[in-house]
């Protein structure tokens, strides 16, 4: 073999390791930040439920900790997922992905630093004009450090965006064609073998930059006004970047980790996952449904124009059909009758799809504008956004981290740590979002540290939910800890395409 061919074959296989460790380093720090995070809520359900002693100021501190890091680890461990199977379609550079990391690492530092060392409180949403309204609690530097270290994040994220963006472009010539739009309106023929992943990919791609980009704004806006109180941006334009920022970017998470369906349940069922006209449509779609519905969070500011409350009510009612109707049918069909054997890492990836399919039931009746006057500023969000989260994003990775440690291979059975583990997080995780629903019907408002009597034994409820949740999450991250690090690839000769792609 010619020596440039086999070095270039070499520096390849050193690639795709570096790559793979690189994910790996993803999914570990985003398991063990979603397993404190964890810990941080069953702290605060202990508190409301009078179990155990908080200062309001520390709660509002664990509670803004607890919130952002939660985006935060699900926006690492999803891109985790998404750049592991995107990988394997286009050209990324392993360079930018690690930079993004340490990006990440960093920011996180300066806003867990702005938290528990300036005592800022202000919840993740730092809505304008809190940060700079603390009556003493913390300073403009604790605030304006804790919106710098979410600045610091989305910049690296929007790199990684930039590069996957490039290598999609150059991989498939343009955005259109990458999501198969030729294939949806006819003009090329439907190719079923069209990767589910690279769709997927390019959707986050382009939500993902618009709703950072926007938060970039928002931010350098409040980081003025904190310096500069002169300047007095308009509160309703703040406040509607804000949640187009948070809403778009916590739900592509979702969409980013539910590629480990997509590519997981052909591996173990035998069977090709058909990306067709529907599939195509579902997720078009949804790059403009998800981007539009944000204002459901803003139905009761009133100055907001009738018409965006009233697209918000109408695209909240189907934003959550087109892609759960392609995904959730899909992956019906794709273990109907397949034989598939139930290890750890299926039994995750399926429990994700009721996650995500009954999670959307509580979000849609948050959305409609009567129950919102009397929902939205109640435990009733926090119980839809926990369901989605805990049941529908968390087992995708969970599915996925199992994937990758060798578990989910098609003879291995179920072992009695990671059964222990799947039961105890299913049934904790259904029962915390159970009681903040079942709060929030009994109008028990959110963000409140300390609870009226009559709202105690919810709290408690929710509490004994935790435990059992934060119990399974411990056994499934004490399970990729010990066996993440010394994982193999399952699917390196994927990693990069054909060994002729390599060399030439």
């Amino acid at each position: 073999m010619d020596s440039s061919i086999q070095e270039k074959i070499e520096y390849s296989i050193v690639e795709n390791r570096n790559a793979f460790i690189a994910v790996k380093s993803y999914l570990i720090i985003g398991l063990l930040l979603f397993l404190v995070l964890m810990f941080a809520g069953f702290l605060m359900r202990a508190a409301q439920g009078t179990w155990l002693e908080m200062n309001a100021d520390i709660f509002y501190q664990v509670m803004t900790a607890h919130g952002g890091g939660v985006v935060g680890a699900a926006m690492l461990a999803s891109t985790g997922v998404q750049w592991y199977f995107l990988r394997q379609h286009v050209r990324l550079s392993n360079k930018i992905f690690w930079a993004n990391f340490f990006i990440f690492i960093a920011g996180a530092i300066l806003t867990f630093a702005a938290i528990f060392k300036g005592q800022y409180g202000g919840a993740w949403t730092f809505l304008y004009p809190l940060p700079a309204m603390s009556v003493g609690v913390w300073s403009i530097n604790a605030a304006a450090a804790f919106q710098a270290g979410l600045l610091v994040i989305g910049t690296g994220f929007l790199l990684l965006y930039l590069d996957m963006g490039r290598a999609i472009l150059a991989r498939y010539g343009n955005l259109a064609r990458a999501l198969g739009l030729p294939q949806l309106f006819g003009l090329e023929p439907v190719n079923y073998k069209h990767p589910a992943s690279v769709v997927t990919s390019t959707m986050v791609i382009i939500v993902n930059f618009a709703s950072i980009a926007a938060g970039a704004i928002v931010i350098i806006m409040g980081i003025i006004n904190l310096y500069f109180p002169e300047f007095k941006p308009d509160a309703l334009l703040m406040k509607n970047l804000i949640y187009f920022f948070g809403h778009v970017v916590i739900n592509a998470t979702i969409y980013a980790s539910v590629i480990a369906v997509y590519e997981l349940l052909p591996h173990y069922t035998g069977r090709l996952w058909k990306t067709n006209r529907p599939f195509y449509f579902a997720w078009f779609a949804i790059v403009f449904m998800v981007m539009g519905v944000y204002p459901h969070h803003l139905m009761m500011d009133f100055p907001m124009p009738s018409w965006a409350v009233i697209v918000a009510q109408a695209l909240s009612f189907g934003s959550g059909i087109p892609v759960l109707v392609v995904t959730g049918y899909g992956a019906l069909m794709i273990v109907y009758r397949s034989g598939i054997r139930w290890t750890t890492t299926n039994k995750f990836l399926f429990l994700s799809m009721f996650g995500w399919a009954a999670g959307v039931i509580p979000a849609i009746l948050d959305a409609m504008i009567e129950n919102n006057l009397v929902l939205h500023n109640t435990l009733w969000v926090p119980g839809h956004f926990h369901f989605y989260l805990l049941l529908g994003m968390l087992p995708m990775l969970f599915g996925f981290t199992y994937h990758l440690t060798g578990e989910g291979d098609h003879t291995a059975a179920p072992r009695l740590f990671d059964s222990i583990g799947f039961y105890a997080y299913a049934i904790g995780a259904f029962m915390t979002s159970m009681v903040f629903l079942a709060s929030g019907a009994h109008s028990v408002p959110r963000r409140w540290a300390v609870h009226f009597p009559e709202w105690v034994s919810f709290a408690q409820v929710g509490t004994i939910a935790a435990v059992i949740t934060v119990f399974g999450m411990l056994l499934i991250t004490l399970r990729g800890l010990f066996s993440l690090p010394w994982a193999r690839d399952p699917n390196q000769a994927a990693l990069l395409p054909d060994q002729a792609n390599v060399v030439s």
